[in-house]
């Protein structure tokens, strides 16, 4: 038997292939599920050409929402030659009857708890309609993932490991904990460590849990665990870890170069209505300077056009990245992604504006309360713009700072990737996807 995984590739890598921050570690961890016997092979379209014609039979592939008309397209298209194709990932599992339409089967919720029988029932030519997990899988006894199925150079970072899913807190933008849940599950750390021993310790680790510090007795046995290793890393953690003066300091004694914050916005009333209780924007400053106090550069996510937004959120957030000096950033506006309660209560509204899921993250579909639609992405484009011209570059990182040379082709790089996206009139951040 055959299987072919596929990522769908976004509008802008079918245009233009350019290399991506991560490989997809979620359809390698669904290769190393499947059965010695069964010949598996992924392809990230971002990366490589999918070749229609490939004598497969079966094909996976995952659906993310800004990607589903393309995934869609696949399916159909080998269908078409009678290959059976199975839909899985976050837009599948809350839109089933949807992903239905294109698919003999769909994967409702996370793969190990229905991939290995959905294989066996493939084989037996059993194949059904819908496979969904009675509950969340255990985190325990994982295989590694199949890293050997990356395509080799495509990505800046290769070592990316995850040792936790779920996220305690419930914003309202976000589907992590529609899909994963908002109790966090987590790896026993000795399986992590086992699985980190086997990558390039001469590379960066990246850890891509949703909020690495959502268990701190779990973040703790596990920055301690990595001290020996002498590794450097990244990883993705909530503000709280400003309240956690050990943990932050276990960090930079295990290695952390850097840490992607989600600080989102500067209106508290803002992250009031998102769900977002553990933001304090008073804290904010004081929070970059004592993580910058232990030698990790920050990564800041940013939000505009939530409902207390007006058109000088753009300026007001601009001054704030260079005022703190942050390392690097990403901007971006709400996406009412299906499932989240950010969609809901903007259903309830009548403020959605399309349900073609292309559009989905190359610009604003719904309208905001205190400007136009135009206006928002007018607005992010400008503060993108500005915050990777090189004078705003200069201003925050010199050339005394440390890691100063990564940090500048890192800002390069996303300045570059912006600036190609720009012509093409649409931009798909080339970073990590709190999605």
């Amino acid at each position: 038997m055959r299987i072919r995984l596929i990522v769908p590739a976004t509008q802008e890598n079918r245009r233009k292939r350019r290399k991506s921050m991560s490989p997809p570690l979620g359809l390698a961890m669904v290769a190393a599920l499947t059965p010695r016997d069964v010949e598996v092979a992924v392809t990230d379209e971002n990366a490589a050409e999918v070749e229609l014609d490939e004598a497969v039979d079966l094909v996976g592939i995952t659906v993310p929402t800004f990607t589903a008309p393309r995934a869609y397209e696949l399916a159909d298209a080998f269908r078409a030659r009678g290959v059976k194709v199975v839909l899985g990932g976050i837009h599948a599992s809350t839109l089933p009857e949807e992903a239905a339409a294109h698919a003999d089967a769909v994967v409702v919720g996370e793969a190990e708890g229905s991939w290995p029988g959905l294989v066996a029932d493939a084989r037996a030519g059993r194949l059904q309609r819908l496979y969904r997990c009675a509950e969340r899988p255990s985190l325990v006894g994982l295989p590694h993932p199949r890293r050997d199925l990356f395509e080799r150079g495509a990505y800046f970072f290769g070592n990316v490991v995850q040792t936790s899913r779920g996220c305690p807190h419930g914003c309202s933008f976000c589907t992590v904990t529609s899909y994963f849940g908002q109790r966090l599950r987590c790896r026993p750390v000795a399986e992590v460590i086992e699985e980190i021993r086997t990558l390039d310790l001469s590379e960066v680790v990246v850890f891509i849990d949703d909020n690495l510090i959502g268990n701190p007795a779990h973040a703790r046995e596990l920055l301690r665990s990595l001290t020996p290793l002498g590794i450097r890393w990244a990883g993705q953690t909530s503000l709280a870890i400003g309240k956690h003066d050990e943990l932050l300091a276990l960090a930079a004694e295990s290695g952390c170069i850097a840490l992607l914050l989600g600080f989102e916005t500067l209106s508290q009333a803002n992250l009031a209505a998102a769900q977002k209780r553990v933001n304090v924007v008073a804290e904010y400053e004081a929070l970059v300077q004592k993580v910058r106090a232990h030698g990790i550069a920050l990564h800041g996510f940013f939000i505009f056009g939530l409902d207390e937004d007006d058109e000088g959120v753009f300026e007001r957030t601009l001054r704030f990245t260079e005022q703190v000096r942050l390392e690097s950033a990403m901007f971006s506006w709400p996406v009412p992604y299906p499932g989240t309660a950010l969609c809901e209560s903007l259903e309830r509204e009548g403020r959605i504006t399309t349900r073609d899921w292309s559009c989905y993250e190359a610009s604003p579909v719904y309208r905001p309360r205190h400007m136009s639609q135009e206006a928002l992405k007018r607005g992010t484009d400008w503060t993108w713009r500005e915050f990777y011209s090189l004078p705003s570059i200069w201003r925050r990182l010199g050339v005394l700072r440390r890691y100063a040379l990564p940090l500048w082709a890192l800002n390069l790089s996303l300045r570059a990737a912006w600036r190609d996206a720009d012509r093409s009139g649409a931009f798909m951040s080339p970073g990590f996807s709190r999605v």
